[in-house]
């Protein structure tokens, strides 16, 4: 088997160290890793494949070498500068930040949903949101069989989804210090709030799922709405989903279609107390789905709870099964 050089661009942070996880759990083909990250991180070392490696810091010049992928986990600023210059290099990108997802050149992809995209990236592919990930996994089956005509997004997200600061917030807030970074104490406590507020009086995360879900789904005038909400959990977004329809639909249909979509577990059995639930799905790859049940207030409505965990499906394993379809469809520029 042909073995790759991979770039991973942030290694010490929080989605970094998760990629380097994931990519040695999935026997990643990797020849040489370039674990890459600030001057603050270079000299550290991490661990992947019974090695460790020495960190080396991010500059103009990290990418004029046999390097194959590159996973970008390091932030948006990082990911402008950075990424053009890997692309140039013939170095493929794929970025888990927000900075490239809606340039119309720049696929924004979920192998479960929109592989096909992949086909004509020019070097730089787009991880989605976390919230949007794993929505639209969940979606994809049933816009196939029924026709989405409105999606009604409310989301309970995990503080791991704002890094090492959010996770440090509910750390400290459980033990009664003061947040540093929320707004508001996270702790004990749900906050409305995910990223800055725009003028049409929805954060930017709202709006970032809304214009994700469109374009991943190839339907740019679908109608959706969002409200995301960061709770005192760790690990593991959730989400009520809720559906119309342009087409009729028997609720019995439903699960069996959920079951057969790749990346789905079904958990949907409310007479024993089983749903999906964050702490249960911490660890684990599969987007869950639960408490399937019709919106009787419309004529073809669906609700549906969407869990997940946010690092890993989220980010991190979204990001690795975009890099293996690379290697699977010979789309690597080198």
């Amino acid at each position: 088997m042909k073995k790759y050089n991979v770039a991973v661009v942030g290694a010490t942070g929080l989605v970094g160290q998760k990629v380097l996880e994931v990519l040695e759990e999935q026997n990643f083909p990797v020849d040489n890793l370039y674990p890459l990250a600030s001057s603050r991180s270079a000299g550290k070392e991490v661990s992947f494949n019974g090695k460790n490696w020495v960190v080396e810091e991010l500059t103009d010049t990290s990418f004029e070498r046999d390097i194959h992928i590159a996973i970008f986990s390091a932030g948006g600023g990082t990911s402008l500068k950075y990424a053009p210059i890997a692309a140039k290099n013939n170095v493929v990108v794929v970025d888990n930040s927000s900075a490239w997802r809606m340039d119309p050149q720049v696929p924004l992809v979920v192998p479960e949903v929109n592989p096909e995209d992949l086909k004509n990236h020019k070097n730089i592919i787009a991880n989605p949101n976390c919230s949007t990930i794993q929505a639209v996994v969940a979606l994809k089956p049933l816009h196939e069989a029924y026709k989405i005509k409105r999606i009604v997004y409310s989301t309970y997200q995990a503080v791991s989804g704002s890094g090492v600061k959010g996770f440090k917030d509910l750390e400290e807030g459980v033990q009664g210090k003061v947040n540093q970074f929320y707004p508001h104490q996270i702790a004990y406590n749900c906050i409305p709030h995910i990223d800055v507020f725009l003028d049409n009086g929805y954060t930017k995360e709202e709006m970032k799922m809304i214009e994700e879900t469109r374009k991943i789904l190839h339907e740019p005038a679908l109608a959706i709405t969002a409200t995301t909400v960061r709770v005192p959990v760790y690990y593991g977004h959730s989400e009520s989903v809720n559906l119309e329809f342009e087409n009729s639909f028997d609720l019995k249909d439903i699960r069996p279609l959920l079951e057969n979509a790749p990346g789905i577990v079904v958990q949907d059995d409310v007479a024993n107390n089983i749903y999906p639930l964050a702490r249960n799905a911490e660890g684990k790859n599969e987007v869950f789905v639960g408490r399937i049940r019709r919106d009787e207030s419309v004529s073809s409505g669906l609700n549906i709870w969407v869990v997940a965990d946010n690092i890993r499906k989220g980010a991190a394993t979204n990001a690795v099964q975009i890099a293996e379809l690379l290697i699977q469809n010979n789309l690597i520029s080198r």
